[in-house]
């Protein structure tokens, strides 16, 4: 029997966000409605298409081909429509992620598009807060340095970054370190009091954990980078960061192992986002630029 467009449209919705809820709220229709429409869907193809979980729901194989098949055609043709109503879209795109990648690498690389049309309002934060408000919808994509892991949320890989651990001349003994020991006598310098980016390394790298205190906290890998720079002490950071300063002499390299620290950054935006929105067409132009 033929199937209702309405029907189709609460399904995507509700595959895209994950919870009848989130789908009901993102169509402007009560959770009833779209409970009703999910339930003579499931009838007319004869399967169940989602698992009711205690939050959400997950799709099954057929929910998931399903959605692959009409995902597609149905936000063309709501492109179509509305194109021919000639409604406003929004051309501001709120933008979150860590101040240091967002401020060296995303703005000189999207510096261009402003004068193309492109508005941009961008917020700093880490990962937890910056995918909960682009589930609230105060933001539009999100760059985030661990991979997001909630329902609703689209994931793409979008650049990998190398760590390095630097300081200046001061404090090179004009060797390669390869035990923790040998930096003893160099202070540290972290961005959070937990110095995840020091841990990490020191378990990657030298096999151990770090035990030392950090002696100075900058909650900006920027602000880390100029103290070290000054002579503050040691620290490890994103090469993108301070390969301009190794490159001058204004930064020593204190390590170099076969396999430095390596990091996955990705770019997120809601599932519900169309290929069209102000959304997807940056994530596009980041993909492009930086990945």
């Amino acid at each position: 029997m033929p199937i209702s467009l309405d029907l189709l449209r609460s399904f995507l919705a509700i595959h895209r966000a994950g919870s009848i809820t989130a789908g009901a709220e993102q169509l402007g229709l009560s959770q009833p409605t779209v409970t009703a429409h999910l339930k003579a869907l499931e009838a007319a193809v004869g399967r169940p298409l989602f698992e009711r979980r205690a939050r959400g729901v997950l799709a099954t194989a057929a929910g998931d081909e399903l959605a692959r098949r009409i995902a597609d055609p149905i936000d063309t043709l709501q492109g179509l429509v509305v194109d021919e109503l000639d409604e406003p879209v929004a051309t501001t795109v709120h933008l979150g992620g860590p101040a240091d990648y967002i401020s060296h690498q995303v703005l000189p690389a999207l510096a261009g598009r402003l004068a193309e049309g492109l508005q941009l309002r961008t917020r700093f934060g880490l990962p937890d807060d910056l995918i909960a408000g682009l589930l609230d919808r105060s933001l539009d994509v999100v760059i985030s340095s661990t991979r997001p892991r909630r329902p609703g949320v689209q994931v793409t890989p979008l650049y990998d970054e190398t760590f390095a651990l630097v300081a200046a001349p001061r404090w090179y003994s004009g060797t390669p370190v390869h035990t923790p020991d040998q930096l003893r006598h160099i202070p540290l310098v972290a961005y959070a009091e937990e110095a995840p980016i020091l841990r990490r390394y020191w378990r990657s790298v030298f096999g151990v954990r770090l035990t030392r205190s950090v002696a100075l906290v900058v909650p900006d890998l920027r602000g880390v980078l100029t103290a070290v720079r000054a002579g503050a002490g040691a620290s490890v950071l994103p090469l993108y960061l301070c390969e301009e300063d190794l490159r001058t002499g204004r930064l020593r390299l204190l390590a170099d192992p076969d396999l430095p620290p390596l990091n996955t950054g990705y770019l997120a935006i809601r599932s519900d986002a169309g290929p069209r929105s102000p959304a997807s067409l940056l994530r596009t132009v980041l993909l492009e630029t930086l990945r």
